[in-house]
């Protein structure tokens, strides 16, 4: 329910444009003095853009992004999003959240409007994730995403390497621990099945 595209050969000429823009030296040089964060260097080095389809049901678990790419010895330092979608309703889902560091809060969202654009830096504590898509009659929410690195490591950084960290909303976990009876039961059942197999 989730597409991720990254083969830029199969951009439609729009997103093609923008991936090129994004890795083009005048458009890194302004971020990296946006950000202050020194040589960052664009994703095109690498894989280049990401887009992203996502469909009915669909929808992206609260995480951390890895941070480090082993095989070139490049930390990952910031992320930008753009939405590519020309009419949108919130009652859609598909909604970005930014949550704070213990996953308790969410403490920002976007709407996935035309052009809109957010961009964070990538972080042991920049968790995000989307909201479930739940427009049945077939919408697909469109976005490009694009990295940067550098060779460089942050001054506060931990020397902790990680993949992508995935973390459960605290709701979530209250709901994964407040089963109802019936469901108990059921979860009992399949389980003492299983053992009586063996």
């Amino acid at each position: 329910m989730k597409v991720q595209i990254c083969d830029s050969a199969l951009f439609p000429a729009p997103v093609a444009r923008l991936d090129a823009a994004f890795a083009s030296p005048i458009f890194v040089d302004a971020l990296s003095k946006t950000c202050g964060i020194q040589n960052l260097l664009s994703n095109q080095e690498l894989l280049g853009g990401v887009m992203h389809l996502m469909n009915l049901g669909g929808h992206l678990d609260v995480h951390v992004d890895f941070n480090y790419v082993e095989e070139r010895s490049l930390q990952r330092r910031q992320c930008i999003l753009v939405f590519l979608n020309e009419e949108w309703s919130c009652d859609w889902g598909g909604i970005l959240e930014l949550w704070d560091p213990d996953v308790k809060k969410c403490v920002a969202s976007f709407e996935p409007a035309l052009n809109s654009c957010v961009l964070f830096e990538t972080s042991e504590i920049s968790h995000h994730g989307e909201t479930p898509m739940t427009d049945p009659s077939g919408t697909v929410r469109k976005s490009f995403a694009g990295y940067y690195y550098t060779r460089e490591w942050p001054e506060d950084w931990t020397d902790e390497k990680c993949t992508t960290v995935f973390r459960a909303r605290a709701s979530a976990c209250a709901a994964s621990h407040l089963m109802p009876p019936e469901r108990v039961r059921r979860v009992l059942r399949r389980s003492l099945g299983r053992l009586g197999q063996k």
